[in-house]
């Protein structure tokens, strides 16, 4: 496994003329003894290595089953760029190989995103610290329906002032959306009363009792859902 995380890391800059919209999310976890000696070497690794197209936004995943885990964001890139990959050196490969895998457990996963505009209110790179992310699979058949609903809920977002990027997993996985909500004010923006309960600000776009017509469509669209906290750290990340 950590042989495919190394493919994916090794880019050198070929071919930008493909609009950016792709990112590579890495999910590592280092050994419970070696999290400060981790910090520090892919911090190095990131800010020597990782620049322009391959920049690094390191976050700590606070909560949820991955939840001790770090999540290393790459780009974001086009896939033409991500076609014309190699590697970028000899240096680099050894000092992941030496520096950063020792430290880390044979759990992980990687996989590549596309940001969709048409279903965001944030700019791709609108980034804020704080991070809630919201996994949603559709079941089989049900994706056309799954981006509808989420269409209808950009009009709420945008309603209340969210700020929300979507991405869409590509050839990674089960096909999901991921739902990124970045907190431009923090964790305060998850406290009771900072904004009107959801089925409130729903039914005053789309009419009294649509709220539950949705949740009743979600659970037919739906295959499963999951939420996570994730927490940006600057001084991990490429500068």
């Amino acid at each position: 496994m950590k042989k495919f995380f190394l493919f994916l890391f090794f880019v050198p800059v070929l071919g930008m003329s493909q609009t950016k919209t792709v990112v590579n999310a890495t999910r590592v976890f280092p050994k419970a003894d070696k999290v400060a000696e981790f910090e520090k070497a892919v911090a190095i690794h990131a800010q020597k290595y990782h620049t322009g197209d391959w920049r690094w936004r390191i976050y700590s995943i606070e909560t949820g089953p991955d939840a001790g885990g770090y999540n290393i964001v790459e780009g974001p890139s086009s896939w033409e760029a991500i076609d014309g990959r190699g590697n970028i050196s000899a240096e680099h490969n050894n000092d992941w190989n030496k520096n950063i895998a020792p430290l880390l457990t044979d759990r992980g996963t990687s996989g590549f995103g596309e940001y969709k505009a048409e279903l965001s209110t944030a700019g791709l790179t609108d980034y804020t610290d704080k991070v809630s992310l919201l996994h949603l699979y559709p079941k089989p058949g049900k994706y056309a329906q799954l981006v509808e609903m989420i269409k209808n809920m950009k009009k709420v977002w945008e309603a209340s002032n969210e700020s929300v990027a979507v991405y869409e997993s590509a050839s990674s996985g089960e096909p999901s959306f991921t739902i990124v909500y970045r907190m431009k004010n923090g964790l305060k923006e998850m406290a009771e009363g900072y904004r009107k309960p959801l089925p409130e600000r729903y039914n005053a776009l789309y009419g009294a009792g649509s709220f539950d017509s949705f949740t009743q469509k979600f659970a037919d669209v739906v295959e499963k859902r999951w939420e996570e906290l994730i927490f940006y750290h600057s001084e991990l990340s490429s500068k």
